[in-house]
C-alpha cells in the first residue's frame, strides 16, 4: 500500500503542467522523427516515463521586445542607402504566437531550449538577426532624400514591415507591431536641409518668372488694344458722336462740328 502511494506520488509531482494562458507543446523522442513527434497539449503532461519527453510552454498573450545587447542595453543598427550613406535604426516590435502555427514554432526553434527564456532565446537567435537581415536588404533600395523626403521613411516603413510580417507567420507568429526608427547623422540632415532649401528657392524663383512673363504678355495685350482704339478714333468719328449724343436743343458753346452746323442751317 505503502508502495502504491509512494508511486502515485511520484508520478503526480513528477507531471508538468501547460501553465493558464500559455499553449503547451509536447516533444516526445527526442524529436527523432521530425514533427510527428510533437503534439499541441494542456493541462498536466507526464513527462518522466517517457525517455526523450520535453514539454514547452508558449505564452498566449502579445510580447513586446527591442533590440538589446548582452547587458540589456539598447543596441542601434547600423546601416546604408543605396547612395551608401549610413544611418541608424533602433527597431521595436510586438508579436504573439499564432494558435494554429504554435507546433511549427517549437518544432522549427526547439533547439533553443523550453524553459522560461524560450521566447527570449527566440527573440535573440532567431527573430532579430532576421529583421537585421531585411532592414538591411531594404535600405539598399532607397536613396537618402527618398528616406528623409514627406513619407519617404513611412513608406519604407510599410515595407520593411509587410516583409517581416511575412517572414514571422512562416516562423508562426503573428506580428502586430513594427517601428525600425531611423535616425540620420547632423551633417546628412543638414546636408539634405540646405538642399531642400535650395530647391524651394528655385521653385519660388521659377513662380515669380513664370508671373512676369504673365505680366508681360498681359501688357503687350493692353498696349496693341490701345493702337487699335487710337488709330481708329478720326474728326468724323467725333463728329458723329458729338451728333449721336446731342438733343438738338441743348444750346451750343465752343467748338462745333461744321456738319452739324451745316445741318441745322
Amino acid at each position: 500500500m505503502v508502495a502504491i502511494t509512494l508511486l502515485a506520488t511520484i508520478m503526480f509531482t513528477s507531471c508538468d503542467r501547460v501553465a493558464p494562458n500559455y499553449y503547451g507543446v509536447l516533444m516526445e523522442n527526442y524529436g527523432k522523427s521530425g514533427k510527428s513527434d510533437y503534439s499541441k497539449v494542456q493541462g498536466r503532461v507526464n513527462t518522466m516515463f517517457s525517455a526523450g519527453t520535453e514539454l514547452f510552454q508558449v505564452p498566449a498573450w502579445e510580447q513586446r521586445a527591442a533590440f538589446t545587447d548582452d547587458k540589456d542595453q539598447e543596441r542601434i543598427l547600423h546601416l546604408k542607402a543605396s547612395d551608401n550613406t549610413e544611418f541608424t535604426a533602433k527597431p521595436i516590435y510586438s508579436y504573439k504566437a499564432i494558435p494554429s502555427k504554435v507546433v511549427d514554432l517549437v518544432f522549427q526553434n526547439s533547439r533553443l531550449g523550453s524553459g522560461e527564456g524560450f521566447m527570449r532565446s527566440l527573440e535573440d537567435n532567431v527573430l532579430e538577426p532576421r529583421i537585421y537581415d531585411i532592414i538591411k536588404e531594404e535600405s539598399r533600395r532607397y536613396t537618402t532624400d527618398t528616406l528623409m523626403a514627406q513619407g519617404g521613411s513611412l513608406t519604407f516603413e510599410e515595407r520593411v514591415q509587410a516583409v517581416i510580417k511575412k517572414a514571422f507567420e512562416e516562423s508562426g507568429l503573428e506580428l502586430i507591431s513594427f517601428s525600425s526608427n531611423l535616425d540620420f547623422s547632423a551633417k546628412v540632415k543638414e546636408k539634405i536641409d540646405t538642399r531642400n532649401e535650395v530647391n524651394t528657392n528655385i521653385s519660388v524663383l521659377d513662380q515669380q518668372i513664370m508671373e512676369q512673363r504673365k505680366r508681360n504678355e498681359l501688357a503687350a495685350l493692353q498696349a496693341e488694344q490701345n493702337k487699335i482704339i487710337s488709330s481708329g478714333i478720326t474728326p468724323q468719328l467725333l463728329q458723329q458722336q458729338f451728333i449721336d449724343k446731342w438733343d438738338g436743343k441743348t444750346p451750343l458753346y465752343g467748338n462745333t462740328p461744321l456738319t452739324l452746323l451745316r445741318s441745322v442751317n
